[in-house]
């Protein structure tokens, strides 16, 4: 039996679940909102905000990953490549078609310690590490047919010669592959598939931490608490899922009191933002000398993103920082290909973000394996556990841990998630661009960057933020870069937001066009508001 076609009423608040997830990241929004369409009961409780930590700060790419063909991972790129264009018609407007210029560098290299390196140096010492042209070019042709594309455009050759995308590169640069993938804006996907959870009756819980579980019968008694009033509460369920992100090993061995084998490996992957390099809307993939790879990324309209690195982490609790040598190897490394160099002067924002993956016991950070791991444990009520994973494949892993718990809940619906559009998603990928011009039309006052830039956070919502209005003035409050009081009232009521940076730095990208006075007196009106809302009439 499939999901209804429509989401059923919310249920009353309750404080029984049949499953109950902990962690608010893409994985864990993405697993309430499967189990909630399949008829169950869910709740969900994250201790900061809903995207706060891992699911912002990715390269904010579906992709089926180009470089782990390199390792031999066929599965999980052919997992990818299939969600890749399954995610593209589910939410077509935070999620976009991208073409990817892969120049062809004589000191290009494979990483020593992976397998197709360690193959060619055995069968062909003498390239001594090089990426030779002919298997990058077999590797696309492995990407293109792996997955299968109804959406995306194959792979081709290109001549940097007197081409558009040979002017940012240096000269000595003459070739290139052009291939497809995908652009996604990450915060904003894992907060629409909270919201599409609670369309399905899910109760979403933001800033609310597990402080304790323990078996009850045969589920769960979970103590919850407010990390803004302390207060407290306990809920029961049949079952949990431990998603927590990087603290997924602390949770299960510390919270919740088990004595799980199960490692995770925490790596640090950070980014680079600066004003916008080159003039068109495709994307770099630049291989480096010493066997990493990067993406150089048109964002946000008039920026360019780079990165990323890959670093060890030594605690889930010490929030990730660039530091000052990655910034300076992002920079070198960009400018091994951009006629003019990368310089720090030019940084105009950095970000950097945790990846909990499960340690596979690999030789460096770089080499750890992406694919995701769910371990049920073996006595005691139900409790699944999530290990690593990419933001592509988070919808297959959301529906494989409902395969690991469909034995304890055998009423429930089948999968149904595929291409089901998420909210504001809700028309063909094709129309896209017609349908921001159409806003643009209807609400001429907003401008083309502004029309643009609200159909791709909103898509078909961005009307009902806009309503009547004829001008910005009928908005409300000018918070500043085209952010009005009507957009920030619905990230409140219908996108959890509570602070400025909720707003600037997650659910919208504008933190990069507001100077701190402007964030601050947004702060200020937001906290203003949640005091009214919470005030004894």
């Amino acid at each position: 039996m499939s999901a209804p076609e429509t989401a059923t009423p919310a249920a009353p608040p309750t404080d029984r679940f049949d499953l109950f997830v902990i962690g608010g990241g893409v994985n864990g929004c993405g697993i309430a909102r499967d189990a909630a369409g399949r008829g169950l009961r869910v709740g969900l409780a994250e201790m900061g905000d809903l995207a706060g930590a891992t699911s912002s700060a990715s390269t904010k790419l579906f992709h089926g990953g180009l470089r782990y063909l390199e390792y031999f991972e066929f599965r999980l790129v052919r997992e990818s490549l299939i969600e890749r264009e399954q995610l593209l018609k589910a939410m077509p407007h935070i999620s976009w078609p991208m073409r990817f210029v892969l120049p062809i560098h004589p000191e290009m290299r494979f990483e020593n310690s992976t397998p197709t390196s360690r193959l060619l140096n055995l069968v062909m010492p003498w390239m001594k590490g090089r990426r030779p042209a002919w298997l990058i070019r077999l590797g696309l042709f492995l990407y293109d047919t792996l997955g299968g594309r109804e959406i995306l455009p194959g792979t081709k050759s290109l001549s940097l010669d007197g081409t558009r995308e040979g002017a940012p590169l240096k000269d000595s640069l003459h070739r290139a592959f052009e291939y497809s993938d995908a652009w996604v804006q990450d915060a904003r996907l894992t907060v629409l598939n909270a919201r599409d959870a609670a369309r399905w009756g899910a109760e979403i819980w933001p800033r609310t931490k597990v402080t304790g579980a323990r078996p009850q019968g045969d589920g769960w008694q979970v103590d919850l608490q407010d990390t803004e009033t302390g207060e407290a509460r306990q809920i029961t369920a049949k079952a949990l899922v431990n998603a927590a992100g990087p603290w997924v090993a602390d949770m299960l061995n510390g919270t919740l009191g088990r004595n799980s084998e199960a490692g995770i490996r925490l790596v640090r992957g950070s980014h680079i933002v600066t004003r916008r390099l080159y003039d068109h809307d495709k994307c770099y993939f630049f291989q480096g000398s010493d066997g990493r790879i990067i993406f150089a990324i048109p964002y946000e309209q008039d920026y360019t993103l780079i990165g990323t690195t890959d670093m060890d982490h030594p605690d889930p609790d010490q929030p990730p920082e660039i530091t000052e040598t990655e910034i300076d190897y992002l920079c070198a490394f960009a400018s091994e290909y951009f006629r003019e160099p990368v310089t720090r002067t030019q940084v105009v924002w950095t970000y950097s973000g945790v990846r909990p993956l499960y340690d596979d016991g690999a030789s460096s950070a770089s080499a750890a394996t992406r694919d995701y791991t769910l371990r049920m444990e073996g006595s005691g009520p139900p409790l699944l556990s999530v290990f690593g994973g990419k933001i592509t494949t988070y919808r297959r892993l959301a529906e494989h841990a409902m395969d690991h718990l469909a034995e304890h809940f055998p009423t429930i619906r089948a999968p149904w998630t595929a291409g089901r559009p998420l909210p504001g998603g809700d028309f063909p990928v094709e129309e896209a661009e017609h349908r921001i011009a159409e806003l643009l039309k209807a609400y001429p006052f907003l401008g083309p960057s502004g029309a643009q830039r609200l159909f791709r956070h909103y898509g078909t919502e961005a009307a009902e933020i806009l309503g009547d209005a004829t001008s910005a003035a009928d908005l409300g409050r000018d918070f500043g870069a085209g952010l009005s009081e009507a957009e920030v009232r619905h990230l409140m009521t219908r996108e959890y937001a509570r602070t400025a940076e909720d707003v600037v730095w997650r659910r919208t990208k504008l933190g990069l066009r507001l100077n701190e006075d402007q964030i601050a007196a947004l702060d200020a009106w937001l906290a203003e508001e949640r005091s009214r809302k919470n005030s004894p009439t």
